[in-house]
């Protein structure tokens, strides 16, 4: 379901909870966005007859409840001020109308907006009009601007009018309407800056309750990016040490086929059937991981590779040409599934890398178990061969990133007797267990 941009605010979704994506409850009314109902649209907005009052994605409904509710609420409110103020006449419904109908635009232009409302208040209380919803404009220009960022706007506007009606009501009162009238209280003025203070802080907690919405909004789009980024890197380590492997294999067996062709048929026919099997096996290895892509949530039909599968790696490298001696150390331990399909590609990809690039025919694997961590051994005596079997160059670093993923190390390079050597350090009990 697409989302809705309502213009000077984050992103809405509103296909989830009212609460998830933005603010709650009566909120919605004072973001223009009307309370959820079967009257909704998909797209958040009204449909049917309320279609025509969301044209120029201005806030028409909760400006026209505001209307009505400051026009209506005034005119009770004259009818108890009678004895000091003046009754609503055609101006003051004018000063009224005009006051709630620049909300229309309180999210374009907020500032403007907040401005404008403060001076037509000012000329109602200004007329001698009665107090009362009339400052419910304000508290909703005020609100809105603070809302958008503009938080030096909004104190200046509503301390421009507080100013104002200082002015009005202990100096300027002799010359305005109604007549006859006196100076105000001062303790009168102790409830108007209360009603300021109110209406500021309100604001203020809606915005810092904004900030807060759409900070979490981030974060979660953050970490679900990072999900998806460690999940493509764990599928690209998957699919390049079930490939690297099986395709040198393959690569290795077609060179002895062709070799073989004509001067001995029978063990070219043997490198054939081994280039079969190793094919045969990737291709069920891809199918499962491309089938964690389609179907993310199901299990796997075949349980992950580790240091069990280790006599079928043995017997592949065989099938290459490669002769692999293991030896375990210490007493075997079960290993967590992610450090056991760690251990098993890394011991793959170091094979893989021998097969490849050293002039040995002979490896050693040595598998140590330890009190906190598995050492992983893989040596060979070179020389190196120099020759370009394809590879895409990620397998040491494949190798590091598996060991890094658990908490371990990865070491490999020469030695200084000749030859090469993969060590690996892998913590038994891993913090994370992320493959």
């Amino acid at each position: 379901m697409a989302d809705q941009q309502t213009p000077g605010h984050p992103t809405r979704s509103w296909g989830g909870p009212p609460w998830r994506d933005g603010p709650p409850g009566p909120w919605r009314w004072a973001e223009g966005g009307g309370p959820r109902g079967p009257w909704k649209r998909g797209d958040g907005g009204p449909s049917g007859p309320w279609r025509w009052l969301e044209r120029g994605g201005l806030p028409w409904i909760s400006t026209l409840v505001i209307t009505v509710f400051v026009q209506v609420g005034s005119g009770f409110a004259a009818h108890a001020q009678t004895d000091y103020r003046n009754g609503l006449d055609a101006f003051a419904r004018a000063l009224l109308f005009a006051g709630t109908a620049l909300l229309l635009l309180r999210k374009k232009y907020p500032v403007q907006v907040v401005f404008a409302v403060a001076a037509t208040t000012m000329v109602y209380l200004g007329a001698g009009y009665a107090y009362g919803p009339v400052f419910v404009t304000v508290a909703f220009a005020v609100f809105a601007a603070i809302v958008a960022g503009h938080r030096r706007a909004a104190w200046a506007a509503i301390g421009m009018l507080w100013l104002g009606h200082l002015l009005i009501a202990h100096w300027l009162y002799r010359w305005l309407p109604p007549s006859g009238d006196s100076a105000a209280s001062w303790s009168g003025e102790l409830v108007v800056a209360a009603w300021v203070v109110a209406i500021v802080a309100v604001a203020e907690l809606a915005r810092v309750r904004r900030e807060q919405w759409a900070r979490e909004r981030a974060e979660r789009a953050e970490a679900a990016r990072r999900r998806a980024d460690e999940e493509r890197l764990r599928i690209a380590r998957e699919l390049h040490d079930v490939l690297a492997h099986s395709i040198s294999v393959i690569n290795v067996q077609a060179g002895v086929g062709l070799a073989l062709l004509d001067a001995d048929p029978e063990q070219a026919r043997t490198a054939l059937t081994t280039i079969k099997s190793a094919s045969k096996e990737a291709l069920g290895e891809v199918r499962q991981v491309l089938e964690s892509l389609r179907a993310p949530g199901d299990a796997p039909r075949a349980p992950a590779p580790g240091l069990d599968r280790l006599p079928e790696l043995v017997q592949q490298a065989s099938s290459a040409g490669l002769t692999v001696e293991v030896t375990r150390q210490g007493k075997e331990v079960p290993l967590a599934p992610g450090a056991d399909l760690a251990a098993f590609r890394i011991v793959q990809e170091a094979l893989t890398n021998v097969v490849r690039h050293s002039g040995s025919r002979a490896a050693r694997v040595t598998i140590g178990y330890g009190t906190s961590e598995l050492e992983l051994l893989v040596d060979d005596d070179g020389p190196a061969s120099g020759a370009d079997a394809g590879g895409s160059g990620n397998g040491l670093a494949g190798m590091r990133e598996r060991a890094a993923a658990l908490g371990g190390t990865i070491e490999a390079g020469p030695r200084q007797d000749g030859g090469f050597r993969v060590r690996a350090l892998i913590p038994l009990r891993p913090k994370e267990t992320t493959p």
